[in-house]
């Protein structure tokens, strides 16, 4: 048998296995079967018979398997080998399209494909190889225009807009989509909801948007039907907010386009629905709406492309009806965006008018934009003035030279010193940069900039930080001499007292003068000179910045040359130098004088210091640094002793190893020792650096803790183990106060502290632990034992500083609860030793003794409290710590006088409830959830408790409980700012605790009115009675603290039903209308207390009257 009549036989589902042999053979790149030379190569008759043959096969098949078992059978034999028949009749059916000859009868070949698509319609979109065969072949049939073309596109189409959906590389089926994208011509609009809200879902995904065939498909469903162009639009608006710049971008293109191919009334549809709509968006949203600026970039696309003659004129008739209405609207806002529209679109005018005519429409665009710059709202000026500097940078050479002097001079002279306005100020010197870029105005602004000289010193850093960003544009473009704008004096003088973002800008702005990095290092060197002769303070700011600029080989560089030249000072000062050290030096007109020489110093060690990292990654240049100023700086230390001169030395000092500088290394200790005991951080702490950066840190611990324990009156510091190596110590008097200076100084800079944390547990213990003994001494304080108040203060500061040494070593040092213990026992120390002397009256103390032991007392609980605020804070105390402190805060408010520890209680309950809060939702299950729920209990009962007191001090004590609350206020600001953020049951009982406090407080002052003319409603917060006016005071600082404030009132009113409780619901009611807070809530609440108060009859003429004000109140706030 010849092989076309096994191939036409092999069709059969009894030869089936011959045929899939075949299929494997034509796949099989070397063998020489090929199924479409095959198929070529038969007679019409064995054509017709092979498609016959095929849809039996077909048909069988798909009875046995049909498509809907796939997935399920799709692994076992049978499944397999349906799939694979399938997929073999695909094949055969399309390679039979490529070879189909006209009057070929293909009735069976119709049949085929039929069926196959009914397979393709069956099988998931995401499913592989033969789906994707069939939807080849379905497009093949619809390309070739054959019967039932229609069917067969539509579904090949279909297939691939879905997959372009869900598959995750889309790019050649959105090339499909749009190869296929006539096949929608033939599809009825009307009648194809499904397919709408798929061609819909193609305008808001990114995979259409941003690529180029999906950009042709999009612009092409523009005009694929009239009434789809709506929906086109309202589905782009309503995705609009979710779009980044990029892909509104994109979509400013599709429409641009879109608009381009349009014509008739689709041309009109466009440009009615579409681009005006977005135009009146543009004008009439918000600033802060999140669609306004992407809606603004859509519009600025058709300007930026008004060139064309085309554009010109849709600009000017869409915007003819709008925008000439808007810029005099009564608000603001409508008229700042259409500035915004109106000299970005500048000139708006219709190309096809006279020449006269366009003359005359641009004079009167021009005189608008002269009026928009007087407008009474900063906003509409600000813009307005960006507005013009863009239109001066666009037309220049085409606007009237009378024109562009008025628009200058109108910026310059007036706008420029906007006294109402720091935006618009700011905003003329950023403007003015962008009329830079055009070389045309440098004349005229050559002349014009230096009136605007003192706005380098205006009282709003922004403005000044454009000012000078415009000089650096001045400088860059070479517009004018910048010194010319605003001289050097100025300028040093704003960069020695500035702001570090004002002072980069001036660095930036002179770097090239005072380091020009092109000349030699001695030119280097004698600008730095004239940099400290014109502003000494200006000079150490600008070599701070120094390095954001140039390499740091400069920097050394410059270095090493004032270097040489404080040597060349010395070597005319000091003939005994010996000659073979002398450098070369640069020769100075005169002498250097002292100051002189100490600001070159700061120079080198602020120069230092800024590359001081750099140096630890590059070792070569780094030990040159060293072997460089070591060698001088013992001549240093000798020659420049003046005070001025040191400070900078010692930096220098601290810098390089101690072998390099051994005289001054070996004498630091001993002058730490000696050092007086008020000195200030300003005289040590630079020592201190020293000590820590060399590795004598732990030197520096040990004196520390032999002071801190020769101080103990009964030496409880135990034995400091020297170990065996002899040491040598001055006797000195032990400097309990100096050293928990030096302490404190180490504990809060992280450079000193990371190096004292790096030693070995031991020192740090004993360290810990004599610090720890210093509670005994503050108790014999406490209790009367000890009078001197120099050792009470010294012994307050030591349990601070244990306290939080214990943290640090907590957090660096130990893996357990060691330190935390620690603190504890020093809360349970607090509240045994130190809260009963906050007791008033208390058995055998005089009243000087009370005044003496309970301020004491406060200020230890105070401190502790403190310390405990920061260690939760950092997120070190663990469920038993926190236990332990809320125990402690809840004894000391029911001290006697522990009310006014309420200010230091606020700060740590609010720092408990965050961490809480922020752990519970981390683990939201089991019992961290319980143990939260708890801790919050707690927290909210000690809330409760400090409202309790405050209200009781403002009763008992009216003058001190108003201090009280006010120093209370920004404890309980941060408190309720984190509760509102909380959800758990007890954190919402705070805000029901505070209406219900306001409440009774309120009703008890309605009580006592008896005068019918004092009867009101009180509509202010200073109205309302003490405590209740700090407290909204408080709540209403805070929108979401308000927002949480009105929830808790609308829940709870249910809980008043007197008369008088619910009048004093009302005040609150109106006190929060007045603040202009949510209406909905507000109305909510009044009509329920309306509802309520109807019930009460009138129980006599005060009370009446004090209702009729209610209900009044409340139909204010209904209607």
């Amino acid at each position: 048998m010849s092989k076309l009549g096994a191939f036409v036989e092999s069709a059969t589902k009894d030869n089936v296995e011959d045929f899939l042999q075949f299929i494997k053979r034509h796949k099989d790149k070397a063998d020489p079967f090929d199924a479409e030379e095959v198929v070529q190569e038969m007679s019409r008759k064995q054509r017709a018979s092979l498609w016959g043959n095929l849809a039996s096969l077909l048909q069988v098949v798909l009875a046995e398997v049909p498509p809907e078992r796939w997935e399920e059978d799709g692994k076992d034999a049978d499944g397999k080998l349906v799939m694979a028949v399938v997929d073999g009749i695909t094949l055969v059916a399309s390679v039979s399209l490529n070879v189909l000859q006209d009057g070929d009868a293909y009735n069976s070949l119709l049949d085929i494909a039929h069926q196959l698509q009914n397979v393709l319609l069956s099988l998931p979109v995401s499913a592989a190889h033969v789906p994707h065969h069939i939807q080849t072949l379905c497009e093949a049939w619809w390309k070739k225009g054959l019967q039932d073309k229609e069917t067969f596109g539509h579904t090949a189409f279909i297939i691939s807009l879905q997959k372009s959906f869900v598959l995750d590389k889309v790019s050649s089926e959105i090339q499909r989509v749009w190869s296929l994208h006539e096949v929608l011509l033939d599809v009825d609009y009307a009648s194809n909801k499904q397919l709408i809200d798929q061609l819909l879902q193609c305008f808001h995904s990114p995979a259409f948007i941003g690529n180029d065939n999906g950009k042709r498909f999009l612009v092409f469903l523009f005009s694929w039907n009239i009434d789809f162009i709506c929906l086109i639009h309202n589905t782009v608006k309503n995705h609009l907010e979710f779009f980044s710049k990029s892909k509104v971008s994109h979509i400013a293109e599709i429409y641009f386009r879109a608009w381009k191919k349009a014509s008739g009334d689709f041309l009109e549809k466009m440009e009615n629905v579409c681009i005006q709509d977005f135009m009146h968006c543009a004008i009439l949203l918000h600033r802060t709406s999140p669609v306004h600026g992407k809606v603004r970039q859509i519009v600025s696309y058709f300007h930026m492309r008004k060139a064309c003659p085309q554009v010109e004129k849709m600009l000017n008739d869409l915007y003819k009806p709008i925008l000439w209405k808007a810029l005099c609207a009564p608000n603001f806002e409508v008229r700042a965006n259409a500035t915004f529209l109106f000299t970005s679109a500048f000139p708006i005018h219709d190309p096809d008018q006279s020449i006269d005519n366009i003359d005359a429409a641009v004079q009167k665009q021009l005189n608008i934009a002269m009026d928009l710059l007087d407008d009474p709202n900063h906003s509409v000026r600000a813009n307005a003035t960006l507005g013009v500097c863009n239109i001066l940078a666009k037309c220049w050479e085409l606007l009237p030279p009378a024109i562009i002097a008025d628009f200058l001079k109108k910026l310059v002279s007036e706008l420029a010193s906007d006294i109402s306005s720091p935006d618009v100020r700011c905003c003329v010197f950023k403007c003015l940069s962008i009329v830079l870029d055009n070389p045309l105005s440098h004349p005229l602004l050559e002349k014009l900039l230096p009136t605007l000289k003192y706005s380098l010193h205006d009282k709003s850093e922004k403005v000044r930080m454009a000012f000078l960003d415009m000089l650096i544009k001045v400088k860059a473009v070479r517009a004018a001499k910048f010194w010319d704008v605003c001289n050097m004096e100025h300028l040093l003088a704003r960069l020695s007292l500035d702001s570090q973002s004002v002072s980069k800008r001036v660095v930036d702005l002179l770097f090239k003068s005072f380091f020009p990095v092109n000349d030699s290092e001695r030119e280097w060197c004698s600008r730095c000179i004239t940099l400290i002769q014109m502003n000494p303070a200006a000079a150490r700011k600008f070599y701070q910045y120094a390095f954001r600029h140039t390499a740091p080989t400069n920097i050394i560089k410059l270095m090493l040359a004032i270097r040489r030249v404080l040597n060349s000072c010395i070597q005319a000062e000091c003939s005994n130098i010996d000659d073979s050290n002398k450098e070369n030096s640069i020769a100075e007109s005169a002498p250097l004088t002292k100051d002189m020489m100490a600001s070159l110093l700061e120079v080198v060690a602020i120069l230092w210091r800024s590359i001081n990292n750099t140096l630890k990654h590059n070792k070569e240049a780094q030990k040159f640094t060293y072997t460089k100023f070591g060698s001088v700086m013992s001549k240093y230390f000798n020659i420049f002793e003046d005070e001025r001169c040191t400070a900078p030395l010692i930096q220098m000092a601290s810098l390089l190893p101690a072998n390099q500088v051994p005289t001054f290394s070996c004498g630091v200790l001993s002058r730490l020792r000696k050092m007086n005991s008020e000195a200030t951080p300003l005289q040590y702490g630079m020592l201190l650096d020293c000590m820590c950066m060399w590795g004598k840190a732990a030197s520096l611990l040990e004196l520390i803790t032999d002071w801190l324990t020769e101080a103990l009156p009964n030496k409880q510091g135990g034995m400091v183990n020297r170990g065996q190596k002899v040491q040598i110590f001055e006797t000195v008097e032990a400097k309990p106060d100096l050293a928990l200076a030096y302490l404190e100084y180490i504990l809060i800079h992280s450079s000193t502290r990371d190096k004292v944390l790096a030693l070995s547990r031991g020192p740090l213990s004993q360290l810990h632990t004599v610090l720890g003994n210093w509670k005994a001494v503050l108790y014999s304080h406490l209790s009367g034992a000890s009078d001197a108040a120099h050792t009470s203060s010294v012994a307050l500061k030591a349990f601070t500083v244990h306290g939080r040494l214990s943290a640090h070593m907590q957090h660096d040092l130990s893996d357990g609860r060691e330190y935390l213990l620690s603190l504890e026992d020093t809360a349970s120390w607090v509240a045994e030793k130190v809260l009963p002397f906050l007791a008033k009256g208390r058995q055998g103390d005089t009243d000087e003794d009370a005044q003496t032991m309970t301020p004491l007392a406060i200020e230890i609980s105070e401190n502790f409290l403190s310390v405990c605020k920061d260690v939760v804070l950092v997120g070190l105390a663990d469920d038993s710590l926190q236990s332990e402190i809320l125990q402690l805060c809840l004894l000391v408010l029911l001290s006697d006088t522990g009310y006014l520890c309420i200010p230091a209680v606020l700060p740590l309950l609010k720092e408990v409830m965050d961490c809480v809060v922020l752990e519970d939702n981390r683990h939201a299950e089991g019992d961290e959830e319980d143990a939260a729920t708890v801790c919050l209990d707690v927290v909210a009962n000690i809330f409760q408790k400090i409202i309790e007191l405050l209200a009781r001090r403002l009763k008992k004590e009216p003058e001190e409980g108003k201090q009280l609350c006010q120093l209370a206020v920004p404890g309980l600001t941060d408190f309720l700012w984190v509760a509102q953020t909380c959800t758990s049951a007890p954190l919402r009982g705070v805000f029901s605790t505070l209406f219900a406090l306001i409440v009774v407080e309120t009703r008890h002052t309605l009580q006592k009115i008896t005068n019918p003319e004092e009867v009101m409603i009180l509509e202010n917060v200073e109205d309302m009675p003490p405590l209740s006016a700090v407290l909204l005071s408080v709540i209403l600082k805070s929108s979401p603290v308000t927002r949480a404030f009105l929830v808790e009132v609308v829940s709870s009113l249910d809980v008043f039903s007197s008369p008088s409780e619910l009048v004093a619901v009302v005040n609150v009611l109106a006190v929060l209308r007045g603040a202009g807070q949510s209406k909905a809530c507000l109305k909510t609440a009044a009509a329920h207390v309306q509802q309520q108060l109807r019930v009460h009859a009138d129980s006599g003429d005060i009370h009446r009257l004090i209702q009729e004000a209610a209900a009044k109140t409340l139909d204010e706030m209904l209607n």
